[in-house]
């Protein structure tokens, strides 16, 4: 028999996963996939693009299409979408998973500041102005029209459109992993001062933390949201193994 697996996705996790249970025969997956990206990369397992209208519509799609099991693999700063796989779990009576990695440790040497919004982010820059680079989704990068007097470097997968309402902006389209190296010779050239980052965690962009430690450059870290109370997992392997449990 023919397990059905939803996955939402847009996490390199994510991609991972589908991959290794998609090798299974006794599994069927399906990516769902929120479209703000573009050009996602290619998945290597049949797509579903766009949103589901709210939990409602969430619950009535894995009732429509017989899913047995539910995966968030979602951005752990994609909070709305994980309160809303829970519930749609709940009503439609379908088992959930949620795949979470581990958030970044403050280590010796590392300057950060945290809070809890990307308003308060824009805030904790202070009245002076400084040269900044933003390393944010083009979803969380308008609150820093609320501070206009910094230089900003933004990085986004996506052209940022509109542009920011500040005058003093460059626009840099990159997707990672990003090297420490890298991310080093970026933050010397423009000469930056303080990096805002998401505590995303995992590998691939880690590299700006480290060299803003290296350069002893100021990091405004904003904490990760509230996520509903799931069984979760932290890595790709670990929830792999959870899934053969949960049917």
């Amino acid at each position: 028999m023919t397990h059905r697996i939803l996955i939402l996705g847009g996490t390199t996790e994510a991609r991972q996963l589908a991959g290794k249970l998609a090798a299974r025969a006794d599994l069927s997956i399906t990516l769902s996939l929120a479209g703000r990206t573009e050009s996602p990369v290619a998945q290597g397992v049949p797509v579903r693009t766009g949103g589901f209208g709210g939990a409602d519509g969430l619950a009535a799609y894995l009732m429509e299409t017989g899913i047995d099991l539910l995966i968030d693999a979602t951005h752990p700063y994609a909070a709305q979408i994980s309160a809303n796989a829970a519930q749609a779990a709940r009503v439609a009576g379908v088992p959930i998973l949620a795949l979470r990695r581990l958030g970044w440790e403050p280590v010796e040497g590392d300057r950060w500041t945290l809070v809890d919004t990307f308003g308060d982010a824009a805030q904790a820059l202070g009245p002076a102005p400084r040269r900044v680079f933003l390393a944010l989704g083009r979803q969380e990068v308008a609150a820093f029209e609320a501070a206009p007097q910094h230089h900003y470097l933004i990085r986004s997968v996506d052209p940022i459109e509109p542009a920011l309402a500040v005058p003093d902006a460059v626009y840099l389209l990159a997707r990672g992993p990003f090297c420490e190296t890298d991310e080093r010779a970026l933050l010397e050239k423009h000469r930056i001062d303080v990096v805002v980052s998401k505590n995303s965690g995992g590998e691939a962009t880690y590299g700006k933390i480290a060299a803003a430690r290296a350069l002893g450059i100021d990091v405004v870290l904003v904490r990760r949201p509230a996520l509903p109370d799931v069984p979760a997992a932290e890595t790709v392997e670990a929830l792999a193994a959870m899934v053969d449990h949960f049917l």
